[in-house]
């Protein structure tokens, strides 16, 4: 049962590995896509045929053809971990960019804005605060008729002043509520890395971001080393379980040699 468990599992992680594969293939050659798609399918057909069939035929395969499937075999599984290399990266990348141009762009457009508003703010309360002296002043003096329509346009222009203070003071707080949604954004996007990050932390220390691409690289080189390779290996385990369990017990003895037709094979 458990062969049979491991070849499912095999053919499993060899389906899968070719998808992210040829999605990756796909992102390198994106100026042909459905050719890429067609080829990197048939390719990874025969990958897994060929590895079955070379185990199965191994002891009777000699020379030329021998070599160049192995060749072939191994020259699939870098192009498949090639591909799976692409597809991490590149899904590594747009997040990053994603929190870079949240983080860089749009949070330093909505800060240099919230500069210019509260500087507006500071120099409408600058202005009012002067008008108040300016009329504290004019009706301290005696009540001549200049003097009140002095300070009445005075009022005057502190209302309209303050008008515009308060205007500028809803912008600020729209902006503030942008920003803050914006940090919160960011702060999500942070958070999904944040496991590469403590593995960072780990090997460096304190992480800094290159150190942090450098994590994210290594883990994705682990990933590719063991992806293909493993649904490989697999596959073959699983035939030799399969062709080891319809051997006879009696006969699964070291130095036993078993006799097919004109074949000579040690069990």
């Amino acid at each position: 049962m458990i062969n049979y468990i491991a070849l499912a599992t095999a053919l499993g992680i060899s389906v899968i590995a070719a998808i992210f594969s040829i999605i990756g293939l796909t992102a390198i050659f994106s100026g042909a896509f459905w050719p890429i798609v067609i080829m990197g399918s048939a390719l990874e057909i025969g990958k897994v045929v060929t590895v079955s069939w070379l185990y199965q035929n191994w002891h009777y395969v000699t020379g030329f053809l021998k070599y160049y499937l192995v060749s072939a075999v191994v020259a699939l599984l870098i192009l498949t971990s090639m591909g799976i290399f692409g597809y991490l990266s590149k899904t590594h990348i747009e997040h990053q960019l994603t929190i870079d141009g949240v983080s860089s762009q749009n949070l330093t457009i909505i800060n240099e804005k919230i500069r210019i508003v509260q500087k507006d703010v500071t120099d409408y309360e600058t202005q009012i605060a002067q008008i108040d002296a300016a009329i504290d002043s004019l009706t301290k003096q005696e009540f001549a008729v200049k003097s009140l329509n002095e300070a009445e346009k005075h009022r005057k222009t502190r209302d309209l002043l303050t008008d515009k203070k308060q205007k500028r003071e809803s912008d600020l707080s729209v902006l503030i509520s942008e920003q803050t949604k914006l940090q919160s954004e960011v702060s999500k996007l942070e958070a999904e890395v944040g496991p590469i990050k403590y593995i960072a932390n780990i090997v460096y220390g304190d992480a800094d971001k290159n150190q942090l691409e450098k994590a994210v690289r290594y883990v994705i080189i682990l990933l590719v080393f063991v992806f293909d390779p493993l649904a490989i290996v697999l596959l073959i385990a699983a035939q030799f379980g399969l062709r080891n369990h319809k051997i006879p017990k009696s006969k699964r003895r070291k130095g036993i040699i078993e006799v097919h037709k004109n074949n000579v094979r040690k069990i």
